[in-house]
C-alpha cells in the first residue's frame, strides 16, 4: 500500500529517458560529433534503430510529441522521400559494421502514412542496414487501423505493435480530441493476436474529467484484452510548452492527491490481474520479454520508456528523432521542414545534443538502475541528502548502496532526482513525478 506525502510530489523532475536530459541539449554539439561515433562503431556492435513519423491524422489536445497534421499528402511523401535518404546515407556510414538488433517505428503515427509508404520505408531499413532478423515494432494508431494494415504488419514480420488508447470513456475522450470506441480497439487486438503480433497498451490517467471509477472501468477492459505490456502515464498539462493543450479545461484536471490515487489503483488493479511493474509506470505478464528482463536485472531506460533492449548505441532517424552513444546525445532537427532540407543538401539531420562527461555517465547510471532495479551502487558519486526519504521508510542505505523499498515506487523519480546535477529548483519543463 502506498502513502501519499505530498511534499515529495511537490516538484516537477524530468522522466530520465536520458541523463542528462534534453534540456542540456545544445547547438554546440551536432552533426560532426554523431558522425564520428558511428564511424567509431565496431563490427558486430549490437545497434538499435529507430525512425520517427512526426504526423497524425487527428491531432490530440492532451499529446506532447513532436507531431502535425497528415493533411497534405505531398508533405508526407516529401518527408518519406527525405528519410529514405536519411537510412541509406547512415547505413553507408556504417559500412555494415553494426549488428541491427531492433528496428522501432514511432511518432506521431506511423500508420499516418500510406500503407505502401510505410512497407517501402520499412523494405529501405532491413535492405540498406541488412537487419533481416531484427526484433521489428510499430507504434500505431487504432482509429486508423483496417484489415490491410493489420496483415501487412505480420508480412512484414513486425512483431510487437503499441496501440495509443490512453482511455476507454467516452466523456473524458472527448475533453482530450480523442474519439476511439472500445470496439475498434478490441478488433484490432483480436486481429493482431490471430496473427501472432505481441500487443502493448499506452493508457493515461489524470485526465480531465476522469474519475476513479473512469480509469477502474478502463482497466478492466483493457486486462480483458490481455495485452503483453501496458504503460500508464500521468498526463502532464503544461500548455505553454504546447499550446494544443489550451483547449484542455485545466479545471476539470483531478489535484495531485487524486492523481496518487489513480496511479495506487493502477498499480494494484494490474497486479491484481497478473501483471508485474516494470519500473513505475510500465507493467508486464511474466511471459513478456520486458518482464524477464526485469527479474534478471536487465531493464533498461532509453527515449521510449522502459525497454529490454540491451544494445549500447541507438541510432535515431527521422525528424526529432535522438540518438544515444555511451558518451553522446544527439537529437535531429525538430521540424519537418527544415528536417527535409538538411537531407536535400546532403547534411547529417542531428543538430543539436550533449557529450557525456565521466560524470554525466555515472549519474546516469545511478539513476537508470533506481528506476529500473530500485537499488544503485553510488561509488564515488556524492551521496545527495536522502534523509527525507529514509525518515519515510521508502529507502535505506548500505554502505555505497542505495535500496528502495517497494512502497518508494510512486517517489522513483523523485529520488534520482536527488543526483542529477543539472535540475533547477521550480524547474517548469519537466512533468510531476505522479
Amino acid at each position: 500500500m502506498w502513502t501519499y506525502h505530498p511534499d515529495l510530489l511537490a516538484g516537477p523532475v524530468p522522466r530520465y529517458t536520458s541523463y542528462p536530459t534534453a534540456a542540456q541539449f545544445s547547438d554546440a554539439v551536432g552533426a560532426d560529433a554523431m558522425l564520428e561515433r558511428i564511424d567509431q562503431i565496431a563490427q558486430g556492435t549490437p545497434v538499435s534503430l529507430y525512425l520517427h513519423i512526426p504526423y497524425c491524422h487527428d491531432i490530440c489536445w492532451y499529446c506532447g510529441c513532436n507531431t502535425g497534421a497528415a493533411n497534405r499528402s505531398h508533405r508526407l511523401a516529401a518527408y518519406v522521400d527525405a528519410l529514405e535518404q536519411e537510412i541509406a546515407a547512415t547505413a553507408q556510414r556504417l559500412g555494415g559494421r553494426g549488428h541491427i538488433t531492433r528496428i522501432a517505428f514511432g511518432g506521431g503515427s506511423p500508420n499516418s502514412l500510406p500503407l505502401v509508404d510505410f512497407v517501402r520505408l520499412l523494405q529501405q531499413v532491413i535492405r540498406c542496414f541488412d537487419a533481416r532478423d531484427a526484433q521489428i515494432s510499430v507504434e500505431l494508431d487504432p482509429r486508423r487501423l483496417d484489415r490491410a494494415w493489420i496483415d501487412a504488419m505480420g508480412v512484414m514480420g513486425v512483431g510487437r505493435v503499441n496501440l495509443g488508447v490512453q482511455t476507454f470513456t467516452p466523456a473524458v475522450q472527448a475533453r482530450i480530441g480523442r474519439i476511439q470506441p472500445l470496439d475498434m480497439v478490441e478488433r484490432a487486438v483480436e486481429r493482431f493476436s490471430r496473427i501472432g503480433i505481441a500487443v502493448g497498451f499506452d493508457l493515461m490517467y489524470g485526465l480531465p474529467g476522469q474519475s476513479l471509477d473512469d480509469l477502474a472501468a478502463t482497466l478492466e477492459a483493457t486486462v480483458r484484452m490481455v495485452p503483453g505490456r501496458i504503460a500508464l502515464f500521468g498526463y502532464a498539462h503544461m500548455p505553454r510548452l504546447l499550446p494544443r493543450q489550451r483547449r484542455i479545461d485545466a479545471s476539470a484536471l483531478p489535484d495531485m492527491e487524486e492523481r496518487f490515487a489513480m496511479a495506487a489503483l493502477g498499480h494494484a488493479q494490474f497486479l491484481a490481474a497478473g501483471y508485474l511493474p516494470i519500473g513505475f509506470d510500465h507493467f508486464a505478464l511474466p511471459g513478456d520479454s520486458m518482464a524477464q528482463a526485469a527479474r534478471r536485472g536487465g531493464l533498461r531506460r532509453n527515449f521510449q520508456g522502459f525497454t529490454d533492449d540491451d544494445a549500447g548505441v541507438l541510432i535515431g532517424m527521422g525528424a526529432s528523432a535522438i540518438s544515444a552513444f555511451p558518451d553522446l546525445l544527439v537529437q535531429n532537427e525538430k521540424a519537418a521542414g527544415a528536417y527535409r532540407d538538411r537531407m536535400a543538401t546532403g547534411q547529417a539531420g542531428a543538430c543539436r545534443g550533449v557529450i557525456r562527461t565521466p560524470d554525466d555517465q555515472a549519474r546516469g547510471r545511478v539513476i537508470e538502475s533506481l528506476l529500473c532495479r530500485g537499488e544503485a551502487h553510488v561509488g564515488a558519486l556524492p551521496l545527495p541528502d536522502l534523509s527525507r526519504f529514509e525518515e519515510l521508510g521508502l529507502l535505506h542505505r548500505q554502505g555505497s548502496q542505495v535500496i528502495l523499498h517497494p512502497t518508494a515506487l510512486p517517489y522513483a523519480r523523485a529520488i534520482a532526482s536527488t543526483f542529477d546535477a543539472y535540475l533547477e529548483p521550480r524547474e517548469q519543463r519537466f512533468s510531476h513525478a505522479v
